[in-house]
């Protein structure tokens, strides 16, 4: 199968480890891979700040979760928390930099 995203890498770990290490309550849910993009996960914190990177697949993420004593969910089964859309409306004139976790750019 063709994909027209690229894999993850160690840049992708490190930077959902670094978004959940310097955040309180973050929760991972994991996206299932597509034809268009390989297996993600999202960080959402307690006040529903988040960050999506590619994983490679749910068992890198759980382990990640594991070490960092963090929950994961699946979104298929779970959907997104509520804090997460909360936080999208209160900052619709901020994105988050895929290269600087939590990093607001314009």
């Amino acid at each position: 199968m063709t994909r027209l995203d690229r894999d993850a890498n160690d840049a992708d770990i490190e930077a959902l480890i670094a978004f959940a290490r310097s955040r309180v309550g973050v929760e991972f849910y994991v996206e299932p891979e597509t034809f268009a993009t390989n297996t993600t996960a999202v960080a959402v914190a307690h006040d529903g700040e988040w960050t999506r990177r590619r994983v490679g697949s749910p068992q890198v993420i759980g382990k990640v979760a594991r070490n960092l004593g963090l929950p994961v969910y699946d979104v298929q089964l779970t959907g997104y928390p509520a804090r997460m859309r909360a936080w999208n409306e209160r900052n619709k004139d901020r994105r988050i930099d895929p290269g600087s976790p939590g990093q607001a750019v314009t």
